[in-house]
């Protein structure tokens, strides 16, 4: 039998992978996958096509307000001569209340792992997100339990909204579901948003 390529190897594995969403979004009411949730489902195929996975990690910026962290997640053949490599580029957000520096670059880091393992074994997690929206239907719910008149509907009520403002429980929970992988159309549909709260949010994406 022919000796597979780290290529074809690599290529059967994004397609035989599967792994759990074992994380539960409570802001945006999804289930969703970790980077340890990765790492986990791909274990069987170590021994299965004779591979290891590794991630590695480095600051590439430390001299800014928002340091940028590098994670490369990188599958190995273990003839030791063949490898393969993804990058994912994070920011860390030093300014989110609600955690110490430490959960900041904690958070960031899993972020970029997840995010580099997507890369490299074709994992599309904005499914994750989509899936509290029921575009194929004329009435949805949002993933605060509102019931709308659809996605392209403009007539929800804005009146009974209040405003999000920066600094509040409310806003990092935002962060928190964006990073997650929510849209931000979600959130407007929830809370009235000023210029600078907006642009704040586009950051995190």
């Amino acid at each position: 039998m022919k000796e597979l390529s780290l290529n074809e190897k690599l290529s059967r594995i994004q397609i035989e992978f599967k792994a759990n969403k074992s994380r539960f979004n409570s802001f945006g009411k999804y289930n969703f996958r970790s980077a340890e949730d990765i790492l986990e489902g791909l274990k069987p195929f170590n021994e299965k096509y004779g591979v290891s996975f590794t991630i590695t990690e480095r600051l590439i910026d430390v001299n800014s307000n928002l340091p940028i962290m590098e994670s490369t997640a990188t599958v190995y053949d273990n003839n030791g001569i063949n490898e393969l490599s993804a990058i994912a580029i994070v920011g860390v957000d030093l300014n989110q209340k609600g955690m110490q520096v430490p959960q900041q670059f904690g958070s960031a880091s899993s972020y970029a792992k997840k995010y580099a393992l997507g890369n490299l074994l074709l994992i599309d997690d904005t499914q994750d997100a989509d899936a509290v929206n029921k575009h194929d239907k004329t009435e949805e719910k949002n993933p605060w339990g509102k019931v709308t008149g659809g996605v392209n509907s403009k007539e929800y009520d804005t009146d009974d909204k209040k405003w999000l403002n920066k600094n509040t429980p409310e806003f990092s929970k935002s962060i928190e579901y964006l990073k997650g992988g929510g849209n931000i159309e979600a959130i407007e549909k929830k809370y009235k948003l000023a210029k600078t709260v907006k642009d704040e949010l586009l950051k995190v994406k």
